[in-house]
This record gives C-alpha cells, sequence and structure tokens, in this order.
C-alpha cells in the first residue's frame, strides 16, 4: 500500500476505528451508569445472565412463598384470638358453677347465676362463629374441616400445616360441658368444666405452636431471598465509582482520538507542498 496517497489514508483509516471503537466502549459504560448493572442483557454475559435469571425466578417464588406464610398466619392469628377469649369465657363459667354450688336449685340467685352461664355459653359460639380469615375458620363446627396449609418452599413440595380444631360447645373438646347450671348441675359440674378447661387449653397452645412456626418460617425465607437479591446483585450489578472512573478515562481517549483523526486528515494536504 502506498504511503504517501490522497486515495487511501491509513492513518485516518486507523483512527476512525480506534474513535468507533472508544464510543461502544462509551456506550457501554453508560448503559451501565445508566442501569447501574453491568450484565443488562445476555448478550452482555451469557453464563452470568443465565445464573442470575434463574436466582430472579427464585425470587419471584419466594414472594408467592412470603405471601402464603403471611396468609396462614392472618388465619391462625385470628383463630387465637377468638380462642384466647373462648379459654377466658370458659374461666367465668368455672367461677359461676362454684357460686351457683353455694345456692340450692330454687333459690333465685341460682337461676340469676343461671343465666349468666348460658349467656357466657352462647358467647363461646359467637366467637367461634366470627374467628375466620379470608374464607378459613380453624375453629367452626358443624363439620368444618378448614386447615392451614402453607406453602414452605419454591416447588411446592413442603408445607406448614396447622390443624382444624372444633372449639363450638357442639364439639368434642366441649362434650362435657354442662349444658346449665339448674337441673344438670352436680358435685362433678366444676370438675368437667375444669377438664373442658384443660383440653381447651391444650389445643389453644397447638394452634400458638402453629402460629411460631409460620412465624419463624416467614423470618427465614425473607432472610434467604435478601440473600438471593443480594447474591444476584454481586453478580449483575455495576461499581459505580469504578464505571466513573472509566467514564473519565474514555472521554479523554476520544479527545485525543478525534485529534488524530484531525492529524490524519490533513496528511494527504502536505503532499501539495510536493508540487510547489
Amino acid at each position: 500500500m502506498p504511503y504517501n496517497s490522497i486515495n487511501t489514508n491509513v492513518g485516518a483509516m486507523a483512527a476512525i476505528a480506534t474513535f468507533n471503537a472508544i464510543n461502544a466502549e462509551m456506550a457501554e459504560v453508560q448503559m451501565r451508569i445508566t442501569t447501574g448493572k453491568k450484565v443488562n442483557s445476555v448478550k452482555d454475559n451469557p453464563a452470568i445472565w443465565a445464573i442470575a435469571q434463574n436466582q430472579r425466578a427464585e425470587i419471584k417464588g419466594l414472594d408467592s412463598v412470603i405471601g402464603s406464610l403471611q396468609r396462614g398466619m392472618s388465619v391462625v392469628d385470628t383463630a387465637l384470638n377468638a380462642a384466647e377469649n373462648v379459654s377466658d369465657l370458659l374461666n367465668q363459667m368455672k367461677e359461676l358453677a362454684v357460686s351457683a354450688a353455694d345456692y340450692p336449685a330454687s333459690d333465685p340467685a341460682r337461676t340469676a347465676i343461671n343465666e349468666n352461664y348460658l349467656a357466657l355459653r352462647k358467647q363461646i359460639d359467637i366467637a367461634v362463629q366470627n374467628a375466620g380469615f379470608g374464607g378459613l375458620n380453624l375453629l367452626a363446627g358443624g363439620g368444618s374441616t378448614d386447615q392451614v396449609r402453607a406453602l414452605a418452599n419454591t416447588n411446592a413440595t413442603s408445607t406448614i400445616d396447622v390443624a382444624h380444631i372444633d372449639l363450638s360447645t357442639g364439639g368434642s373438646l366441649m362434650s362435657a360441658l354442662p349444658p346449665d347450671l339448674l337441673g344438670s348441675f352436680s358435685p362433678t359440674t366444676v370438675s368437667d368444666i375444669t377438664s373442658v378447661t384443660t383440653n381447651v387449653n391444650n389445643a389453644i397452645s397447638r394452634l400458638g405452636t402453629g402460629s411460631k412456626a409460620l412465624e419463624s418460617h416467614l423470618k427465614f425465607v425473607n432472610k434467604q431471598q435478601d440473600a438471593l437479591e443480594a447474591g444476584v446483585g454481586n453478580l449483575v450489578d455495576a461499581d459505580l465509582a469504578k464505571e466513573s472512573a472509566r467514564w473519565q478515562a474514555l472521554q479523554v481517549r476520544q479527545q485525543l482520538a478525534i485529534m488524530a483523526m484531525r492529524i490524519a486528515n490533513q496528511q494527504p494536504s502536505y503532499l501539495l507542498q510536493l508540487f510547489q
């Protein structure tokens, strides 16, 4: 190739190639600064992109797990509030049964105590009927089998279960509860109420255990999701301090490339002096 040619300017060609390469690199850096990511598409780094994308799918799956656990906690916590109220009502009913033992069946005081007892018994069923959340009621009677089955992993192969407990006055746990404090009242009535209260409290403790399990696993899943997001960030996030320094350096190189093109473009004009 001729060194002194007005048809082929090798220096200008090299300068343009360098200028284009610098512009392409600046576009890459600008994209990183704009998005905050060093891997924006599969073209940037296919292997890293695939790993990050798979982890993003796992993170999205954990969103569903968290939602399931939170719904389960809401159902169980609503049931717990009603169950604790039932336990308090049973304590009051025991107190009334002990008081009724002081009066004969025909005494008006016994009748008044019995009316209070029946009102508390009715309140138990009201509390149980209103213990539902999102269409699920863990305490309802009448053959209800509602239970909590909250997702525990993104494969939907594991769940945290909280079983149904019938706390209605017609349920098995309440079968020994005296219907009233009049004709059916006997020396064993107080001990029957005590036995029912014990059974109910044990059942409520199982609800509490289920609530604790849901809460504990929710904390774990939140931490797991945070760790995955941090891991994805380590793979694809750009170091903006580094990119800023790189941007400054590219700007200097761009200016030098422009100067090189000017020099190369002026080179053929010097040949005119040979013909003067």
